[in-house]
């Protein structure tokens, strides 16, 4: 692929054809690469300048088990601005798991399509994907890893942070033992950031991912943290982010204790100001139980007597939240991956580097 410059910017041309299913797939130069692209393709789409469509003539597809908002709207969004045509198959719209398998559906795919996208539960079923299809696979969410997520949330990080990202503190307060935790664990890790998972005993980062991010921060300078109290972990930090406490098919017997659990890790307008930093930002992946004027938020805060459940409405709603530039940027670092590992140069025709 050819080389395209910004002002001191290349794109990354060592992840060509590549597969992207968890931060540790790319070195820790790779991952600042992406955000550079990513950068820079946010601030050509702003001005609007004319430019070559790296995607141009080329088809995606996002293989969806798991319904989304932001991930699909900002893939399809990515490719079509950047050129290509693209296909949704939603939970039902394929045979994948159900008739055939996933190695058979990834040898179907790969030669219709030039990259798969996959959101899912298992992170082997990406694995599978991967390894079968013969074309780039990117992981849009599976139980183990949500890179796509954690890109994002560093680019936003670094967008807002006032010191340069070895010099950021953020906390991660809640479930830490989720797809999200893990990858902002890893990836904070990559940046060389002051990382805290706060969170209840049961509900901390599996003891193989903290490994994985111990050895990257021997690296990297970064500083990482465990702990089950809120107000040391959140001491001094630039960043509060939170998630999700009840994940997608989570039985619904299980939601009081959940929620019971994690209660004491809800981030008010106290947890802020227990920071001690007056400009704290406060982060949530979305969606989030903010209010009750959900379904699956009403039933919860029903059941338990309250009125929002990881965050409330007031730090939701403050000053302080930049969770929808977080979710506008899910767009820009999806481009930079699809471009970095699928772009090509103008002219050359599409499928043109691989045997189908």
């Amino acid at each position: 692929m050819t080389a395209v410059h910004g002002p001191s910017r290349s794109f990354p041309p060592a992840l060509h054809g590549r597969s992207f299913l968890a931060e540790t797939d790319v070195s820790v130069d790779e991952w600042h690469a992406l955000l550079r692209l990513a950068a820079w393709l946010k601030r050509e789409r702003r001005v609007g300048r004319a430019r070559i469509r790296f995607l141009t003539g080329l088809g995606v597809v996002l293989v969806f088990e798991k319904t989304s908002t932001r991930t699909r709207c900002a893939f399809e969004v990515a490719a079509q601005e950047e050129g290509a045509h693209v296909t949704y198959l939603d939970p039902t719209g394929s045979q994948l798991g159900h008739k055939e398998t996933v190695r058979d559906t990834a040898r179907v795919l790969g030669r219709l399509y030039d990259g798969i996208e996959f959101r899912g539960a298992a992170h082997h079923l990406v694995e599978e994907l991967a390894d079968a299809a013969g074309v780039p696979v990117w992981n849009g969410l599976t139980d183990a890893w949500h890179p796509t997520q954690s890109l994002c949330d560093m680019l936003t990080m670094t967008e807002h942070a006032r010191r340069p990202g070895t010099g950021v503190t953020f906390a991660f307060l809640g479930d830490a033992r989720n797809n999200v935790a893990h990858s902002l664990l890893v990836a904070g890790a990559m940046m060389g950031m002051d990382v805290r998972m706060v969170a209840p005993a049961g509900r901390q980062p599996d003891q193989a991912v903290v490994a994985v991010a111990q050895d990257v921060a021997r690296g990297t300078g970064a500083a990482l943290t465990v702990t089950d109290d809120v107000e040391a972990g959140v001491r001094g930090a630039d960043f509060v982010y939170t998630d999700v406490w009840l994940s997608m098919g989570e039985p619904e017997e299980l939601w009081a204790k959940r929620i019971e659990e994690l209660a004491p890790y809800a981030v008010s307008m106290s947890t802020l100001r227990a920071t001690g930093n007056p400009d704290v930002a406060f982060m949530h992946c979305l969606p989030a139980f903010h209010n009750d004027q959900t379904t699956v938020g009403r039933a919860a805060c029903t059941l338990t007597g309250r009125t929002s459940l990881e965050v409330d409405d007031e730090v939701f709603e403050s000053r302080h939240s930049i969770v929808f530039d977080q979710a506008e940027n899910r767009l820009h670092t999806a481009k930079a991956v699809l471009v970095a590992t699928l772009g090509r140069s103008p002219g050359e025709p599409a499928g043109a580097d691989r045997d189908r």
